[in-house]
């Protein structure tokens, strides 16, 4: 039992000291960014794909962060949900099946940025009007030079420390999860139901725990799943990004919907892969 807490803690700090960074640098550069968002938007979807392969979970964090404050489009975010594989990579790395690491990510980058892109393009004029309005929230940081460094500090430290508490209580509860029902239950049941695997395995992935993507990588390495299975499982697995959404009670609906379309995306392209390779 004290082992759920203190990795629910170790994976949160991990969190903690990605968003501080992050969003210290960010206080800096945020016009900039606001304007390439703005400018750029068709490729947004692009970058947020490739920074979600990064294999750290609290870049989903992140990427929720900046969508709820409107920072990045809905096709970024998606983009970087589906990119996303947290410690899938390391396990996979360091297993005998380590080359299959280049074609999930070169999946999950093409899956990604080409979902991201779609959204964008079918919702253009209301991203454009959104990132229009957002173009000027910077424009206060102009006052007060001298203690700009230091506002910046305490503020960005406040928020991180925000996101820290929401994602320890998240992952406690989830790891807790996880011990009562078993891991070693979860994988029996995936192995005794292979045609129904693809979906098992994205109900799995939805999970926002770190443990959900551990439990498929494993499973993959010694058999229990093939290739099509552990990329419905890991499209839809966004670590705490996914739930961190919902911490915004106004936009609930919104974020059903983007629950709902991760779901859908990730268990059809897990059949569509597992009917070519198999199941």
């Amino acid at each position: 039992m004290l082992h759920v807490l203190e990795h629910a803690f170790i994976d949160s700090l991990n969190v903690f000291i990605l968003v501080f960074v992050l969003y210290f640098i960010l206080s800096f550069i945020e016009k900039y960014i606001n304007k390439q968002l703005n400018s750029n938007n068709k490729l947004s979807p692009l970058f947020g794909a490739m920074i979600g392969l990064v294999p750290q979970c609290g870049i989903s964090v992140c990427a929720s962060d900046l969508y709820i404050k409107r920072k990045i489009t809905i096709g970024t975010l998606i983009s970087v949900f589906l990119a996303c594989s947290d410690e899938a990579i390391f396990i996979l790395l360091a297993s005998e099946k380590f080359l299959t690491v280049i074609p999930l990510l070169l999946t999950k980058l093409i899956i990604g940025f080409s979902s991201g892109f779609i959204i964008d393009f079918i919702i253009a004029q209301k991203i454009k009007k959104t990132a229009e309005e957002n173009v000027e929230c910077c424009h206060h940081h102009h006052h007060k030079k001298e203690n700009k460094i230091l506002d910046n500090l305490l503020h960005t430290l406040s928020h991180s420390f925000e996101v820290f508490v929401y994602v320890f209580v998240v992952n406690l509860l989830f790891g807790l999860l996880f011990y009562f029902i078993g891991e070693n239950n979860i994988i029996l049941f995936l192995e005794r139901n292979k045609y129904l695997s693809p979906l098992l395995a994205t109900l799995i992935g939805a999970i926002p725990n770190c443990a959900s993507s551990i439990i498929l990588s494993e499973l993959y390495i010694i058999g229990g799943i093939s290739f099509g299975t552990l990329i419905a499982g890991l499209l839809i697995n966004a670590g705490l990004g996914m739930i961190y959404l919902f911490k915004e009670k106004a936009n609930f609906k919104n974020n059903i919907k983007i629950f709902i379309f991760m779901f859908i995306l990730s268990m059809i392209f897990g059949y569509v892969i597992c009917l070519i390779n198999g199941f």
